[in-house]
């Protein structure tokens, strides 16, 4: 009986999924994930813009961009640049939508633009750079927007003899925020909702971190945020980086770890990395609404002791 309500539960998940991908395609154009092969067919598209955000977590930088990048990409360093913040000694934060607005302007980005993410394509936490890219158009009121499945190691594998060298600085253009606060969780809200039973928090670091065995460096303490499930970033990632396993196995992956489609659910890790894979998955690929990312996550939770911790050892 109990495996049979298992699989009732499994058929209710992925029957909300399938709905919620099928609407979902009738609002937006744009796809989150594309292919080499379809950007290849589409470099000369004048509408898109491609975002190489190649730095230090996948061994890449602006030395790797000159030395070869795709067509008429524009560099800007994941790392460095300023697509996260410090605020009040909180690492990874999101920046003032201000700032945001002068970097994407100054990459020739506006608010017709169709953003390519091209991240290095060498592992998960590589992936994580462009979730969390993609999570802060997002939050910018951005729709138009993809990530290169697979990144500039498939792209140079396929195509290696399409790209061009150099750097070039690209004409700046204006971009306009419009500030999206579905998409973002903040500490007061995670403290609200503790004991709400239809919010869900998904940590997804390892199992190390989420029993409390391991802390990030600069979270004060180990554990967990009470009542998180665990639906770590890594099993979301083919070993070729390309990412995702297919459907069926994403939505298994989310079930068996304890998702529940119908809540909302919030996203968080360290520093609001890593969990933007797991919002990208639950949000933009899975098509659950009312998913979140908590972007202080443990590092902004822990640096208050009374906040409630649950350390599993």
């Amino acid at each position: 009986m109990n495996q049979l309500n298992k699989l009732n539960k499994l058929n209710a998940f992925i029957s909300i999924c399938i709905f919620n991908l099928i609407f979902s395609l009738n609002l937006f154009a744009a796809e989150p994930l594309v292919s080499s092969e379809w950007l290849n067919d589409n470099l000369t598209n004048n509408k898109i813009v491609i975002l190489d955000i190649r730095n230090k977590i996948d061994g890449g930088s602006k030395e790797s961009f000159e030395q070869g990048h795709i067509p008429n990409s524009v560099y800007s360093n994941y790392l460095e640049d300023g697509w996260r913040t410090t605020v009040e000694g909180i690492v990874g934060k999101i920046p003032a939508l201000t700032d945001l607005e002068i970097l994407i302007g100054s990459l020739g980005i506006d608010n017709n633009s169709h953003v390519i993410i091209v991240p290095g394509g060498v592992s998960s936490s590589d992936f994580g750079s462009a979730a969390r890219v993609y999570w802060t158009f997002k939050v910018l009121g951005h729709e138009e927007i993809s990530i290169l499945d697979g990144g500039y190691k498939d792209w140079d594998k396929k195509f290696p003899g399409i790209k061009n060298l150099g750097f070039k600085m690209p004409k700046k253009k204006n971009f306009k925020a419009n500030f999206q606060s579905q998409f973002l969780a903040t500490t007061d809200e995670v403290l609200e909702k503790l004991n709400d039973s239809s919010v869900s928090f998904i940590d997804a670091r390892s199992e190390e971190q989420y029993l409390g065995e391991k802390k990030h460096g600069k979270a004060l303490s180990a554990g967990t945020i009470p009542g998180a499930i665990n639906f770590k970033q890594f099993d979301m990632i083919t070993e070729n980086t390309t990412f995702v396993k297919d459907l069926n196995n994403l939505e298994e992956l989310a079930f068996n770890s304890g998702v529940d489609p119908n809540n909302t659910n919030i996203a968080f890790c360290n520093t609001g990395h890593w969990a933007a894979t797991a919002w990208f998955t639950l949000s933009e690929v899975l098509k659950l609404p009312n998913t979140k990312m908590y972007d202080g996550s443990m590092v902004e939770w822990t640096a208050d002791t009374s906040r409630p911790l649950d350390n599993k050892l």
